[in-house]
């Protein structure tokens, strides 16, 4: 260092633990003849007598030794507890929202002599509460074909849900009852999940109300799973069951952060594979369901068809540079910009094309009546136009 010549920088000293400082200051206490000045005992110990100070200074040296031998083998004090972990608060400050749902339909009759070609089948499912005037969220596959249902509280009441909208392409469906006193759940925010989020799932598996399961958040954005149109499921290995769907995924907030849906079949021999509507899109088609009663996308009328390498190579572009169209429906919003089939699709609004799903997803999230502006390739020419988004719901064919 300039102008400090011939010294070295001090050495670093480690901060000592708190017993180590107190043995330290004990043994310094037994090995000094002079009380040691500013002590707490160096005022009394001047006058004590010798043999008062000799046991005085064996106690506080049979304390320094211990103390030594605790900083050293802090095992010999036995294992320590860990800390209890539990989520009774996340349960306790969410279950009450969760209700049973009891639906009966018609089924074909499986029984050869029975006098009707049909029989009742009763189903098992759940719900959420989402606010305090009785609207209630669950899995449109939950309330599908029903010919009856009811819902039944935490607490034991019971009323007849009527159905206020619901939204196939992504399995929700909003219910309405009418009761005093209700718990809403409190909705949280699903986009900051991240992998390893301890997760709870709350439901009626096989008829056993209030079920709790625990487990953590696997994925996030699990799409191409086939379940429905519009996929962006969280992946937990929460355990869920037969009568789970429709039930609350939450944090250890207690917050909702997702809607059980599917697990994979067992019939496969996997476990421990779960998926839920991550609660952001449930806000969404919530709000649309309320307002509208359906959800109104954009459409274009589109068929698209992902390519593999050797194919990107065939046409002479990168893999994922595009969406390569196989399809469009004749008269629709797409065929009257001027796009066919064999395009290669870039770009809608600006925003890169790469994956099928991900078009599907930005179309849908335009209104009915929106302009987009397309680019694509058509035999090596880049190209641009614009196209008027349709009305997904009203379409009768929905690629």
């Amino acid at each position: 260092m300039a102008g400090r010549a011939g010294l070295s920088p001090p050495l670093y000293r480690p901060r000592r633990s708190l017993a180590y400082r107190y043995a330290l200051a004990c043994v310094t206490i037994v090995a000094t003849k002079e009380p040691v000045r500013g002590s707490v005992s160096a005022v009394s110990m001047s006058g004590l007598s010798q043999t008062l100070q000799f046991l005085f200074r064996c106690v506080v040296g049979g304390l320094a030794l211990a103390c030594v031998v605790i900083l050293l083998r802090p095992d010999l004090l036995g294992p320590r507890e860990q800390a209890r972990v539990s989520y009774a608060d996340a349960v306790a400050a969410s279950a009450d929202a969760v209700v049973n749902i009891y639906t009966t339909r018609l089924v074909p009759s499986d029984d050869p002599s029975a006098e009707s070609p049909v029989a009742v089948q009763t189903n098992l499912g759940s719900g959420v509460i989402i606010d305090a005037q009785g609207y209630i969220v669950t899995n449109f596959h939950v309330i599908r074909g029903a010919r009856s249902g009811r819902v039944q509280l935490a607490d034991g009441r019971e009323a007849i849900p009527t159905v206020v909208g619901t939204d196939a392409d992504t399995d929700l469906a909003l219910l309405k009852i009418e009761l005093d006193d209700l718990t809403p759940i409190r909705v949280g925010r699903s986009d900051t999940l991240q992998i390893g989020d301890v997760v709870l799932a709350i439901g009626n598996p096989y008829g056993l109300s209030q079920t709790v399961t625990q487990g953590i958040v696997s994925a996030t954005g699990r799409g191409l799973l086939g379940l429905t149109t519009f996929e962006n499921y969280i992946q937990t290995d929460a355990a869920i069951n037969s009568g789970n769907s429709g039930g609350a995924l939450i944090n250890v907030r207690g917050e909702l952060i997702g809607i059980n849906t599917a697990v994979v079949s067992r019939e496969v021999d996997i476990e421990g594979i779960s998926f839920a509507i991550p609660a952001n899109l449930v806000s969404g088609v919530v709000r649309a369901l309320r307002e509208d009663g359906r959800v109104r996308r954009g459409w274009l009328g589109l068929e698209m068809q992902q390519l593999t390498a050797d194919e990107w190579a065939r046409i002479g572009l990168e893999p994922g540079s595009g969406i390569v169209l196989t399809a469009v429906l004749r008269d629709g919003p797409a065929w009257d910009a001027g796009i066919r089939s064999g395009d290669v699709l870039l770009s809608i609004n600006g925003e890169p094309m790469r994956e099928n799903q991900q078009a599907l997803l930005t179309v849908a999230g335009y209104a009915p009546g929106a302009r987009l502006r397309l680019e694509y390739l058509r035999n090596g020419e880049r190209r641009s136009t614009e196209a008027v988004a349709g009305d997904r719901t009203l379409a009768t064919t929905r690629p």
